[in-house]
């Protein structure tokens, strides 16, 4: 199919904010009943009956996201499941989001079009609410905000504070594949700026790179813990990298940890990956980030309710304070974890 070259370019100015508003929101259905009133008047009105879950995150052009090669459809996805993420690592059930967009005049109506459609892919499979939100003019690129609200059972939500010593240290899928798919693509936009002409074959890659332009949120790990009766003690979902969030458990809970290298879950295409650009793969899980696979801690009585499960492995326990947090090498030596995944307040100098 040949590409068109001259694609149809709706200004926004014509059809002003609310105008825009209405146009992208036309489609998206009401599916829960604690949803009393969505999109139309001054505010969103839900009913939960249950404990209530509200997180939020912020997606900027340029330090989140490079739409040279983030196609807006797939931008709009991701931006959904980086919060329903946060919800689930609450063991709770996502049911409404917000949208709040900020953008400049180079995007078309149709662009928006595109990043909406994302959105709405993703309200319907994970099956939320769009409720509200706003847009405004940005005087360069692209800003998104997202809210995401959830509802749980009192007894059932997971803070990040709740483990114990001894406690196992579970992870869901693997890790390292975002961060890896990452490299592939700004490797290629940097051929691209050298020869325009060269298209490049991502086939080989196409588990990674995926995993970067089109997370899934693990919606599934809570409900499949519902099903094995397993309550787990804490969690937190791998946004910014395993050694990171092992940190954060270990701080709010007042644990050690001992993390043992070789379990550690690596898909085949993330070591191969990492050999071909020469980084060490466990550096990769350790520090990549935007796995958004669910990291949580479980009592030893229910190891055998997990155990032999294709989706979880145990990757360590939880010690007394006084011994740190450490990552357990393939050598049997101990290193301490240091926290090296992203932070958004890091100098670029």
């Amino acid at each position: 199919m040949l590409e068109d070259k001259n694609p149809q370019r709706t200004s926004l100015e014509k059809l002003g904010e609310f105008g825009l508003i209405d146009h992208l929101t036309k489609n998206f259905e009401i599916k829960h009943k604690s949803t009393l009133k969505g999109i139309g008047d001054d505010a969103a009105v839900f009913d939960h009956k249950q404990q209530t879950v509200l997180t939020t995150d912020f997606l900027i052009e340029g330090v989140h996201f490079d739409l040279s090669y983030m196609p807006l459809k797939h931008l709009g996805y991701k931006a959904v499941m980086v919060n329903l993420s946060d919800v689930y690592a609450m063991n709770a059930k996502a049911t409404q989001i917000t949208v709040s967009l900020a953008v400049s005049n180079r995007f078309p109506l149709e662009a928006l079009e595109e990043l909406y459609a994302g959105i709405a892919l993703a309200s319907k499979v994970y099956n939320v609410d769009l409720i509200g939100g706003d847009t405004t003019t940005s005087t360069s690129g692209m800003l998104i905000s997202i809210t995401a609200v959830g509802e749980a059972k009192k007894e059932e939500i997971t803070y990040r504070s709740g483990a114990k010593p001894n406690d196992l240290l579970v992870v869901s899928g693997d890790l390292g594949a975002a961060y890896m798919g990452l490299q592939v693509l700004e490797r290629e936009k940097e051929v691209f700026k050298v020869n325009p002409n060269n298209q490049p074959d991502l086939s080989p890659y196409s588990y990674i790179v995926e995993r970067q332009l089109k997370p899934e949120a693990r919606k599934d790990i809570a409900e499949l813990l519902k099903q094995l009766d397993v309550l787990p003690t804490a969690m937190i979902d791998i946004s910014d990298g395993l050694s990171s969030e092992i940190l954060h458990l270990c701080k709010n809970s007042k644990v050690g940890c001992n993390l043992f290298e070789e379990k550690i879950p690596l898909d085949p295409t993330v070591i191969t990956t990492c050999e071909e650009f020469n980084i060490d793969s466990t550096m990769v899980a350790l520090s990549g980030g935007e796995d958004y696979e669910l990291l949580f801690t479980i009592a030893q009585n229910d190891f055998d309710k997990i155990k032999g499960n294709p989706n979880l492995t145990v990757i360590g326990h939880m010690t007394e304070p006084s011994e740190g947090a450490h990552l357990v090498t393939r050598a049997n030596t101990k290193i301490e974890l240091t926290a090296q995944g992203w932070n958004s307040f890091k100098s670029n100098d």
